[in-house]
């Protein structure tokens, strides 16, 4: 079969898969996403209220009934799905109520808390828009599932193409394609919050990079493009991949001085672009009063702003992430997948130095996401998720490496690459 026929495949297996769980994968958060998207469409406060209350209160009385079912003493006993519907919609409702009737209808999401918490979620739309046509045709149930499909095979695809770009054969391509999805990235792209868009427009910009590595201009524009679409979505994960790469190809661009050669104007170019996105991100965020570092750490030890502000609060959160990388450490050394995983994609990463450097920057956004919310809490490692790129990537560069030691694998050459998808 052709390449691209491998890929669909791959990609509609996924999708299939995915029916086992069109409910159950929201978060609190979600509730504010799918708001803004309902209010984008038109909908009014009550309305986007009515229809994301249901849907979320509809996720968590499914979860009941999906528990229930396999608990050794209780699945005998009657569905507890109704009992936890309606008991949902009375601790959503009031609260909701209470705001509306206090004049809370401004901006665009269901006031679900305090005015300086849904802020937070007000200076995101790119997500929201993304949900439109999707809750739009489909319908808030199937249409979040469709778009957390949708994202989730997009990576995946971009995946297979920046392997492909770098000429990586077409077996060990769709391998990364499939690690994709079989990791937790694929799990967490599925949920209905801003991660799986996060990591598709972050592998977009390393597609740029491997683009422009190879000498395709075109690359920077993708890169671009996909900087400005993350302030959309996330405005700090378009900051920390600016830095990240203008670090990485500023290493890069002293490592090659070391050792007599020339930078090269295509490192050069994309450090470029990071620091500008990097310093464009910090004044268009400033200029729009964006919430700043010190409003997320008070959102942090303040729970939601649900207590008093600390007067001081960056030793509290100093002393908070100390004890938290030490507890996640902990928890990685009894279950060390993640880690080893890390390791695998970090010395295949360091097979292609110039490439690996800036896969290395992309996948140390999320070790900086997680810094910046040092939460234990937070179930499924969502935070972290973008760090499972390197993995990903790096494996199947990896298993080039280590293949291309022991037998000799057809090169890939131009020619191949311009067919890699017919």
């Amino acid at each position: 079969m052709r390449p691209r026929t491998w890929v669909l495949l791959l990609a509609a297996l996924f999708a299939v898969l995915q029916l086992a769980n069109v409910t159950g994968r929201d978060t609190p958060d979600t509730r504010n996403y799918l708001s803004y998207a309902l209010s984008l469409r038109g909908d009014s406060k009550r309305e986007a209220a009515t229809a994301t209350i249901e849907h979320y209160c509809a996720g968590k009385a499914s979860i009941a009934h999906r528990r229930q079912n396999v608990d050794v003493i209780r699945f005998h006993r009657p569905d507890p799905a109704p009992e936890v519907m309606a008991a949902c919609r009375a601790k959503e409702w009031p609260e909701v109520e209470a705001r509306l009737r206090a004049g809370r209808t401004a901006g665009h999401t269901v006031p679900f808390a305090s005015e300086r918490f849904m802020r937070i979620f007000e200076v995101r739309p790119g997500y929201p828009v993304f949900l439109v046509p999707f809750v739009t045709v489909l319908g808030v149930t199937w249409g979040l599932w469709a778009a957390g499909v949708t994202v989730a095979v997009a990576g995946g695809v971009l995946v297979f193409l920046i392997l492909r770009t770098l000429s990586v054969p077409l077996p060990l391509a769709l391998t990364g394609q499939a690690l994709y999805y079989v990791l937790p990235s694929g799990a967490i792209a599925m949920r209905p919050m801003t991660e799986g868009l996060l990591m598709a427009l972050t592998l977009a910009a390393v597609w740029g990079c491997a683009l422009v590595l190879h000498g395709r201009r075109a690359g920077l524009a993708l890169i671009a493009g996909a900087l400005a679409a993350l302030f959309t979505v996330k405005h700090s994960q378009a900051l920390f991949l600016g830095v990240c790469l203008a670090g990485a190809g500023a290493l890069t661009a002293v490592t090659r001085l070391r050792k007599g050669r020339a930078p090269g104007r295509d490192i050069a170019a994309i450090a470029g672009l990071g620091l500008c996105a990097a310093l464009g991100t910090v004044v268009l965020a400033k200029l729009l009063g964006y919430p700043s570092a010190s409003e997320s750490v008070q959102d942090l030890l303040a729970d939601h702003f649900t207590r008093p502000d600390r007067a001081d609060p960056w030793p509290e959160f100093l002393q908070l992430s100390s004890n938290f990388w030490t507890e996640w450490l902990r928890r990685q050394f009894w279950e060390p997948l993640f880690l080893a995983a890390l390791g695998a994609g970090l010395w295949g990463a360091l097979r292609r130095p110039a490439f690996g450097a800036f896969l290395i920057a992309a996948a140390g956004t999320g070790i900086l996401t997680q810094a910046g919310h040092p939460d234990i809490t937070i179930w499924g490692g969502r935070l972290i998720a973008l760090a499972w790129l390197l993995p990903v990537i790096g494996v199947p560069l990896l298993l080039e490496h280590l293949l291309r030691a022991q037998v000799s694998l057809p090169a890939q050459g131009h020619s191949d690459r311009a067919h890699s998808m017919r």
